[in-house]
């Protein structure tokens, strides 16, 4: 093999490693196992790639795939009781993001909702994750890694109906009837206390402590999010993983401190088949990049 060809190879080689390493992503599915509709919301964090959609519509039983960024973070809620007015403005009564349409566009989730919050490729390589309920609720929603593997690659979230038994002070009620709670919120939204926000006084792990109110979303949902300091019971880490966000998941699918590869998981894909296709893309590129090898090699 001449000189030439030498050079060639080894670029050649190194340009398609480097190329597998930046296709590599992880896929988020979405899945709405709820009897209505709800509609996906996603924001992107300050720096982060953006995303090819930041919001969609999802029937009962209906998914979606998005193939995620690399290093990604963001996060990611679902959207109740929408509807389009005269005017053509998208609202929702729940966890609506302001952008006046199904993509929000940049705009972030109107407490209360319930949040799903990932940094994908953080520290030592790690994704991290968690469900919050800091800025209250509005559905249950669960968050299942597949396939990762390194640190505790848990199943998370909160499966329980908490509308139902909100406290009356927090309960967030839906037009046109004062007695159903469509949401429930946080304490620090309904007094705009420091003492419950976490900030001024009590802007310190030290100083900001469980409440009452906290305690009641943290007792129903034990794994996530009930405010600002609640890190060491709440955030999970994975690597290399895929992971599926439901909402309204059958509390039965899971136990909270369960463990998951994807085994016994029925979350439907949708018929994009984001995740063969990842797989694909990069089994695609080997082969057409060990042909490429192969063929200046012998030359």
């Amino acid at each position: 093999m001449s000189q030439l060809q030498f050079y060639i190879y080894w670029f050649t080689l190194f340009y398609i490693i480097s190329s597998l390493n930046l296709t590599q992503s992880s896929t988020f599915t979405l899945t709405n196992q709820c009897s209505y509709p709800v509609w996906a919301g996603l924001l992107s964090g300050a720096g982060s790639p953006p995303l090819p959609t930041t919001g969609f519509g999802l029937e009962p039983g209906q998914s979606n795939s998005i193939f995620m960024p690399l290093n990604w973070s963001g996060r990611m809620w679902g959207r109740t009781l929408c509807s389009t007015d005269s005017t053509g403005r998208f609202s929702c009564v729940t966890g609506d993001c302001g952008s006046g349409t199904v993509e929000c566009n940049g705009g972030g989730a109107t407490p209360p909702a319930t949040l799903a919050e990932f940094t994908l490729n953080g520290a030592n390589g790690m994704d991290f994750y968690d469900v919050s309920l800091v800025d209250g609720y509005n559905l249950p929603m669960m968050v299942v890694p597949e396939g990762g593997s390194g640190g505790n690659c848990n199943v998370t979230g909160c499966l329980v109906d908490l509308n139902k038994n909100c406290p009356s002070e927090l309960k967030l009620t839906g037009a046109g009837d004062s007695d159903q709670s469509v949401a429930c919120r946080s304490a620090c939204e309904a007094f705009g206390d420091p003492m419950y926000c976490c900030s001024g006084a009590y802007s310190t792990p030290q100083t900001c402590s469980p409440t009452s109110y906290s305690e009641y979303f943290k007792t129903a949902c034990p794994t996530s999010y009930s405010y600002a300091y609640d890190d060491g019971t709440s955030t999970f880490t994975c690597s290399s993983a895929n992971y599926i966000i439901t909402f309204c998941p059958a509390p039965a699918n899971t136990a909270n401190s369960q463990k998951t590869t994807g085994a016994g998981q029925s979350a439907k894909r949708s018929s994009s088949g984001s995740l063969a296709k990842s797989v694909g893309v990069s089994s695609v590129l080997f082969f057409f990049v060990t042909f490429i090898l192969n063929f200046v090699w012998m030359l």
